[in-house]
């Protein structure tokens, strides 16, 4: 009976306690729904403010420069070619990859036998010539002497038969004497004509002598200049490149055997577009003589060099688009032909346009600019040349206004932004302070307590600390690290 009296009231306490409970839970989630459910005052939305980096855009007169890349190459390059077929006896020591010869230096000589005996058969043919041209105009001398001679005996003959006719009229002479007389004078009139004739194969033996005489004159020229062209001279200061030749080798006529390239006269040939071009031409349409600048970037070492426009291609070219621009260059050390180049050229002067960064401009060519209570505003502006990263944009009201640099998806019209302008951001990095001692003492004591500093490093830290003005980002880092 005991033992059922207590299971009853542990039953029962049971029973009390977990009724309890289930009010007080009860009693909880209804304070939790009236709170809830309870009337409170919407919190105030604050308009989000963005930081962005401005600049001052001013109206200036730019001249802008146009970027192409160009080859270098030279104004004067001579193909070294055979003349002659023959063997090659002698190489100048210069002739060589990269030789540099000058005016008049001896480059090769190929084997002058062959042409040394043409030329002696040669003079011996013109001695020849001229001898037939002495004798040719000796006879014509004798020839003319006979014609003379030949013409005074038929006067004589003629004359005797005008004498004898003369006698027969008046009866002396006889007709028979008169025929002889006749036939004398006739046949001294055929031997005039006769010496006539020699004179005449004279005279035209004496133009083919000196025809004759000519021809050889031209073909000893001829071998002359065959034995001149067996030594290969330089025609002006240079040096050698695609050399490929040695000493004894057989070369043909008109075999390449090195080029001669003046290193000092060097021009680059760029293209261009259409565009870029004809902002190149003045009012005429001639092309100016604008500066170009040539430069070469070799490891960190950029070799540049001055020059100006000179004169543009004829034509187009086949496959291509644009313009080919050529520019001489003035003094180009360290440059050489093949050298691929940029090419910066000076193009007129433009005013009126103001320099902003390329970011500040979007796709519908406007650009953000600060408005009344740091609002933005959105400008219309014209875009005139891009400038590597920055470009020249010219619009009305632009001067003076303040340009957004960076823009971004979450910047438009209307937005306020918090200004960051470029003296701002420049005065950072220029702050100095002026420590007390003990702030000076303590920034002292934190770097010499810090073992895991070089020693080079905290020897350059504690120059800058023993100054009269410390950088402030020096002093805030050493505290924020020091928690001081």
């Amino acid at each position: 009976m005991r033992f059922l009296r207590q299971s009853l009231v542990g039953l029962l306490l049971a029973s009390v306690t977990l009724a309890l409970m289930i009010y007080a839970v009860s009693m909880v989630m209804s304070a939790v729904q009236v709170r809830m459910n309870g009337d409170k005052d919407t919190p105030q939305a604050r308009e989000r403010v963005f930081a962005v980096n401005v600049v001052t855009a001013r109206n200036e007169t730019i001249a802008p420069l146009l970027q192409a890349f160009g080859q270098v190459q030279s104004r004067r390059m001579l193909e070294l070619r055979a003349a002659v077929a023959g063997r090659i006896v002698s190489l100048a020591a210069s002739f060589e990859e990269g030789g540099e010869v000058r005016t008049g230096d001896v480059l090769v000589e190929i084997d002058p036998a062959d042409a040394q005996a043409a030329l002696d058969r040669l003079h011996s043919d013109q001695m020849d010539a001229e001898a037939e041209q002495r004798d040719a105009e000796r006879v014509l001398l004798l020839a003319r002497d006979e014609l003379v001679a030949a013409q005074d005996q038929a006067k004589l003959r003629e004359r005797a038969f005008e004498r004898q006719t003369d006698l027969q009229e008046r009866g002396v002479g006889t007709a028979m004497t008169v025929e002889v007389a006749e036939l004398a004078a006739a046949s001294a009139r055929q031997a005039v004509l006769s010496r006539r004739q020699a004179v005449a194969q004279a005279e035209a033996r004496v133009d083919q002598a000196a025809t004759a005489l000519a021809r050889v004159r031209i073909m000893v020229a001829t071998a002359e200049r065959d034995l001149a062209e067996t030594t290969l001279r330089a025609t002006f200061d240079g040096t050698l490149s695609e050399v490929s030749l040695v000493e004894g080798r057989l070369v043909s006529a008109n075999e390449k055997l090195a080029t001669l390239v003046d290193p000092n006269a060097l021009e680059v040939a760029f293209r261009v577009s259409t565009a870029q071009y004809s902002r190149l031409l003045d009012e005429t349409g001639n092309l100016i003589a604008a500066d170009v600048t040539a430069s070469l970037d070799v490891t960190g070492a950029e070799l540049v060099a001055p020059g100006r426009i000179s004169r543009d291609s004829a034509i187009a070219g086949e496959g291509q688009s644009g313009r080919m621009i050529f520019a001489g260059l003035d003094s180009a050390p360290g440059f050489k032909p093949g050298d691929f180049v940029t090419v910066s050229v000076q193009e007129p002067p433009i005013e009126n346009v103001a320099r902003l960064p390329a970011s500040a401009l979007d796709v519908a060519q406007t650009v953000l600019v600060l408005g009344p209570e740091d609002r933005l505003e959105s400008l219309q502006v014209e875009l005139v040349r891009r400038q590597g990263d920055d470009i020249l944009v010219r619009g009305a009201g632009l001067a003076g206004r303040e340009v957004v640099v960076g823009r971004t998806p979450l910047l438009g019209a209307g937005i306020r932004v918090r200004p960051l302008r470029e003296e701002a951001r420049a005065e950072p990095e220029q702050a100095m302070l002026e420590l007390s001692d003990d702030r000076r003492a303590r920034l002292v004591a934190v770097i010499e307590a810090n073992e895991r500093m070089p020693a080079e490093a905290k020897a350059r830290v504690l120059a800058q600390l023993s100054e009269t003005r410390v950088p402030s980002r020096l002093v805030e880092r050493i505290e924020s690290r020091s928690g001081g």
